[in-house]
């Protein structure tokens, strides 16, 4: 049978379905018995016993747990393992790394660990070493595992808390109320937990950070699409103050190092509204967890040392679970495991692909008059084009604005024509930009689809002897891409200009009618992803 999740990479969250998840989470619990009863012959089942197999743990950032979990789950498969040096790697002489990683990939290293502060590297090297793999005929694709991004996300890490939820929900998938408490900002871990926790039918989840570490609005956007109940609270002291407290508390470091002064200069009020006190236990119901990704910080932990010893202790034993999991996890990419997967395989798309974001319009009475049809103080022109509706119902200064980056990214020569904003002849109160180039214009598909992605919901008009030749009215695309001047505002980005990669940017629409990067899953407005167009 087909091994659906052979060569596989694991870059987010989302790249495994509910039911795959499922599936990974039956094995790591048939595993986890088979190795606290020793039992060697289902232990063999997930082996992947090949010293040739190659595992390659390339950490960018420091790690111990992850690292450490991962490396003595690779020891279970009794595989090659190698970590790369990366102090004295070619990393820190500007080796690209695509470059780097096709490489090792040569070497007959088929998946690969990364930890980068570089968000969305691992989507990135997954597309290039496909490429690579195809051109030199390689015996496995290589897959790459996300251990952790910047402030992205960090699948495996919610792999293995879904696991611990699950295991203490009696395996139910029903439902899960859930407490996120700390640096929901930086946190990568709960971040993943926007798509992760769809794997229950009914999410509720109850945000306690401070405004400073509030958690990012493009996560709450998700949680919600995703059909999530989502509140939120500034300390643990004012949730407490509610009836409606969750039995499972997921507690984060705050990273305050990251933040700036002013920040710092409230450590001490930050901190002590996300650090859990002995005189809030007797507010807490019965059967309450408390779960942490780990470390905590040795002088400010947010479940302090002396609830070890108590029944709120879930911590350490999601933590020895992380190791199950991604032995369960390496055996499923490698192939040893997963032929008796009969679910469907998850796609990536968009809910919006097959849409039609370019519509032409029939010109009414055909050949009708340009003096007519343009009559908001525009000069008529013989031969041209007339975009019209820009940015309406926006200010005039946003309106002037973007009708710059309009000209710049359609490449409309300056100092012809000129640019125009009026009121909407409906609503007098509503402005909208006006652009008019007299000359001669063939708009291609290619042409229309950039006019779309810069100049949604706007007008094209193509004029040849005073009359309206061709109508177009473009709508929000479901994806962009394949523009030079697209730009992720994200600086930590793997596509951002700043990390030097040369990679090219994409997005793809929300529900909400934004786009997200999809290397990062930064939310932009169409307005914000386009740089300076290239020469």
């Amino acid at each position: 049978m087909e091994n659906k999740f052979m060569g596989r990479s694991l870059t987010v969250i989302d790249d495994l379905s509910i039911d795959e998840r499922k599936y990974l989470f039956d094995k790591t619990r048939r595993l986890k018995k088979a190795i606290q009863e020793d039992d060697q012959k289902v232990m063999d089942e997930f082996r992947i016993n090949d010293k040739d197999f190659g595992i390659y743990e390339v950490f960018l950032e420091p790690s111990t747990r992850t690292k450490e979990s991962f490396r003595n789950a690779a020891k279970f498969h009794q595989v090659k393992l190698s970590d790369l040096a990366v102090e004295s790697s070619s990393f820190n002489k500007g080796e690209s790394y695509a470059d780097t990683f096709n490489t090792l990939a040569g070497y007959q290293n088929s998946i690969f660990i990364v930890r980068s502060k570089v968000e969305g590297v691992c989507r990135w090297l997954e597309d290039e070493a496909q490429a690579f793999y195809q051109r030199n005929n390689l015996k496995r694709k290589p897959a790459f595992i996300n251990a952790g991004d910047g402030k992205h996300e960090h699948p495996t890490q919610e792999l293995l808390d879904e696991f611990t939820f699950i295991e203490d929900n009696d395996w139910s998938f029903d439902s899960i109320h859930i407490a996120l408490v700390g640096d929901l900002y930086h946190g990568r871990t709960v971040h993943s937990k926007a798509d992760g926790l769809k794997i229950f039918k009914s999410v509720k989840v109850d945000l306690i950070a401070p405004s400073e570490l509030a958690m990012p609005e493009y996560y709450k956007v998700r949680m919600k699409e995703n059909g999530f109940t989502v509140r939120e609270f500034s300390s643990i002291e004012e949730y407490l103050e509610q009836s409606e407290v969750a039995l499972i508390w997921y507690f984060t470091r705050p990273q305050l190092e990251r933040m700036g002064e002013q920040v710092l200069k409230k450590q001490d009020e930050l901190r002590r509204s996300i650090t859990f006190r002995k005189e809030f236990i007797e507010k807490l119901p019965e059967k309450t967890r408390f779960y942490h990704p780990l470390p905590r910080h040795r002088v400010h932990p947010t479940i302090p040392t002396f609830l070890d010893t108590t029944p709120l202790n879930g911590w350490e034993r999601q933590s020895i679970n992380g190791m199950y999991v991604r032995m369960v996890l390496l055996s499923m990419i490698a192939g040893k495991i997963g032929s008796d997967y009969t679910g469907p395989e998850f796609k990536h798309c968009s809910p919006f692909e097959e849409e039609d974001y370019i519509v032409e319009v029939p010109v009414t009475n055909a050949g009708e008059s340009k003096v007519e049809t343009f009559s908001e103080g525009v000069r008529p022109i013989q031969n041209g084009i007339v975009i019209d509706h820009i940015c309406r119902g926006d200010k005039p200064s946003v309106i002037r604005h973007h009708m710059s980056k309009i000209i710049n990214v359609m490449g409309l020569e300056e100092g012809r024509g000129g640019e125009w904003v009026s009121t909407s002849t409906k609503d007098k109160g509503t402005f909208k930009g006006i652009i008019f180039r007299p000359g001669e214009y063939n708009f291609s598909r290619a042409d229309l689809k950039r006019l779309s992605a810069v100049a949604s919901s706007c007008t094209l008009n193509l004029i040849k002897d005073g009359k309206i030749q061709a109508k177009y009215r473009t709508h929000l695309p479901p994806r962009i891409y394949n523009f030079e001047d697209l730009i992720c505002k994200n600086e930590a980005c793997v596509s951002h200009p700043a990390q030097s990669e040369g990679v090219p940017a994409i997005f793809y629409r929300t529900i909400d009618n934004r786009y997200a990067c999809q290397y990062c899953g930064t939310i932009h407005t169409f307005k914000e992803i386009w740089g300076e167009k290239k020469s």
